[in-house]
């Protein structure tokens, strides 16, 4: 049976979802398949928005419909007959997971004073402790106590069993006192308590939110309703006191006969001087005049402009209603409630508690949850060249709210700011830097001269080359100003990599810089060199393509057992490019004879331990290797591909190996995901060297 918690609560609009939403996170970092189940949902056509939330989370793959119990309507016909319902799904879903996160009903049927009590009673019958969430907000440590002593009373009086205590939106400077009030409920049992601070940015409505008041998106781009409201601007006022009022973030409400404030409005969002707004929304029903709207077309303006019929007070007061909520299409509140999860609470202790063992098999999510982890141990200094680029800047974003590297980004600081705010984005806590304007540019034309003098390069010709992005973010490393870059999204791969080979070099004993992909697998994570960078390696080249690819698979926690991969295994085949690969495999024994290494060996005698046991039955790596070694780019290449397309690995990579201080490249086509994972490696590299 499946280890289960379910998450409940007394009152409605407690932050509930957050709570889930880092349970399931911390789960799938420990173990592999997670399900979400949700006994109660609204009655009406509307999926249930925290339900969908945790089923987007990429640890949880289940249909929606299998994971909601019943409705309000189904509990209010007939209590005992919708908890045997209840309990019949449930099963279902746990049947096919290891753990189930279990999240009770929301207040949002009717004010029921026995909501909580169904649902202790709901949480008894599943066998599963519960995690209690209380609203911190406006509330002192003893008021706080109260309200989890009631709790604990009603849950014991149910036979429930009280897992622990989150408080969450609680004052900053309460969050100690808090924590300590909580920590043991008056039935005198000593209970772990957490506490989460308010964050304003998680009850903050979307523009998309906004549409729910009777409003309509008159024009603008649609991608841009995800972003968040901080402010709401009433304009009945002349333009100028309007410009004064606005802040980053806020909307402008203003009748729609109003054609000068909004004309002004708009080109204060399109200007570098005022801040970006989030929306604007026309009141009254008014139609804009012609000539205004072809006005508004040649702004180029991509601010979203809803329109409503009612009047400047009943907008308004509508608009200030709206409630904000954790969505799964809401990344920015994503990303924030995870950071303040991981930042508050222990989940090491809350997973002991729930007896949650540790699982042998690696999943690929839980091999990127690991990277971020081990990042953020020992957090490191990453400089970014395309500072520019969206994804780039969306990365940027989770790597700071994360807390997995200090970051620079390279690009004109107006630009990089403006794009960020125009996009959602949080980059406050990076640094930005302009090569062409900063004070580094001479010290780094020096340095690139005097080591390239003997290329014919002067310093004229240095002080053009290193304000280029690529030279100015390897220079940067070099020198220590940042212990690692990260770039390719927009640049190709011998543009990034190209002055890493001028400049950085090669670390002490290796000659060859080369490549590995992490390959994750349904349950484990093998590391396959080299699929980028080398076309045609001779031997010696192999040989230290094998030991970089061990020394890189140790420094993440992959046990190196090497194969020197060929068309022939051991002795039974020849040619020249099997004698390549036997070569590279004594003189890759004779450098590194601590490491177990297998070559030439066939694919599948690597792999499959039933082929391992005919062809090299006394192989300590043949059937159980961990590290695959191509014996050209071709191979390696076409393999990997094969690989992620056919069997459904994840690929992570290419990762650069050899280099003195870690530089990586990204592909063209690489997803926020895969520059974020490619970050935390390089944080990692950057400790080993």
């Amino acid at each position: 049976m499946a280890q289960n918690v379910y998450i409940a609560s007394v009152t409605g609009e407690t932050g509930k979802s957050t709570v889930a939403l880092g349970v399931v996170t911390a789960l799938t970092r420990r173990i592999g398949r997670v399900g979400v189940f949700r006994p109660i949902v609204r009655s009406g056509s509307r999926p249930d928005y925290v339900l969908e939330l945790l089923l987007a989370h990429d640890g949880v793959d289940l249909p929606y419909e299998l994971c909601a119990g019943v409705t309000y309507d189904d509990v209010h016909a007939d209590r005992d007959a919708a908890l045997s319902t209840i309990l019949d799904r449930y099963h279902q879903v746990a049947q096919r997971c290891d753990a189930v996160v279990v999240v009770g009903s929301d207040y949002t049927d009717v004010d029921n004073p026995t909501e909580f009590s169904y649902n202790a009673r709901i949480a008894a019958n599943l066998g599963a402790p519960v995690l209690l969430v209380v609203n911190g907000r406006d509330r002192t440590p003893a008021n706080l106590r109260t309200v989890a002593d009631s709790a604990a009373g009603e849950l014991a009086a149910n036979s429930g069993q009280l897992l622990g205590i989150v408080a969450n939106r609680v004052a900053p400077a309460l969050l100690d006192q808090a924590r300590e009030a909580l920590g043991s409920t008056a039935l005198g049992v000593s209970t772990p308590a957490y506490t989460l601070p308010e964050e304003p940015l998680l009850s903050a409505p979307t523009v998309g939110d906004l549409l729910d008041v009777d409003g309509e998106l008159y024009r603008g781009d649609p991608a841009l309703l995800g972003r968040e409201v901080r402010e709401f601007v009433v304009a009945g006022m002349t333009l100028p006191n309007v410009l004064d009022r606005l802040v980053d973030d806020a909307v402008v409400v203003t009748p729609g006969d109003r054609s000068d404030v909004l004309l002004g409005v708009l080109m204060a969002h399109a200007s570098r001087t005022f801040p970006t707004l989030a929306a604007v929304v026309l009141n009254g029903g008014f139609s804009l005049p012609e000539q205004i709207v072809t006005l508004i077309d040649g702004l180029n303006v991509n601010l979203p402009i809803i329109t409503t019929k009612d009047d400047t007070f009943a907008t308004a007061t509508a608009l200030a209603a709206v409630r904000g909520r954790l969505t799964r299409d809401s990344a920015r509140k994503v990303e924030t409630a995870l950071t303040l999860f991981d930042q508050h609470v222990d989940e090491v202790e809350l997973l002991d508690r729930l007896d949650v063992t540790r699982s042998e098999a690696v999943t690929p999510l839980m091999f990127e949850h690991r990277l971020v982890d081990r990042a953020r141990d020992d957090v490191r200094h990453i400089v970014l060249p395309e500072g520019d680029e969206e994804r780039v800047l969306r990365a940027a974003d989770t790597v700071l709210r994360r807390g997995i590297a200090e970051l620079t980004l390279l690009g004109d600081p107006d630009i990089v700011h403006t794009k960020a705010t125009r996009i959602g984005v949080d980059i406050t806590a990076a640094q930005v830097v302009d090569p062409r304007t900063s004070e580094w540019r001479e010290r780094f034309a020096h340095e690139y001269a005097d080591r390239r003098s003997h290329r014919g390069v002067t310093l004229e010709l240095a002080h053009d080359q290193v304000a280029d992005v690529s030279y100015f973010g390897t220079m940067m490393v070099l020198l220590g100003l940042a212990d690692g870059m990260v770039s390719g999204a927009a640049h190709t791969t011998a543009h990034t990599i190209r002055p890493a080979f001028e400049v950085v070099k090669t670390r002490e004993g290796v000659s060859t810089v080369s490549s590995v992909f992490f390959m994750c697998l349904r349950d484990r994570v093998l590391v396959y060199g080299d699929c980028a960078v080398n076309p045609d390696p001779n031997a010696e080249q192999l040989a230290d393509i094998a030991i970089s690819s061990a020394q890189t698979a140790e420094e993440f926690g992959v046990e190196p057992r090497i194969a020197m991969l060929s068309y022939s295994t051991g002795e039974s085949g020849s040619g020249a490019d099997v004698d390549k690969v036997r070569t590279a495999t004594a003189l890759a024994r004779e450098r590194r004879p601590d490491l177990f290494i297998e070559g030439p060996i066939q694919y599948d005698a690597a792999v499959d331990a039933g082929v391992a046991r005919t062809k090299l039955p006394e192989s300590d790596v043949a059937g159980r290797a961990t590290v695959f070694i191509f014996p050209d780019l071709n191979t390696g290449n076409n393999t990997y591909k094969a690989v992620q397309r056919s069997a459904g690995a994840v690929a992570v990579g290419p990762v650069l190996q050899g280099l003195r201080k870690p530089v990586n490249d990204l592909s063209r086509g690489a997803l926020v995901r895969d520059i974020v994972n490619t970050i935390a490696i390089t944080a990692i590299q950057a400790r080993h060297t």
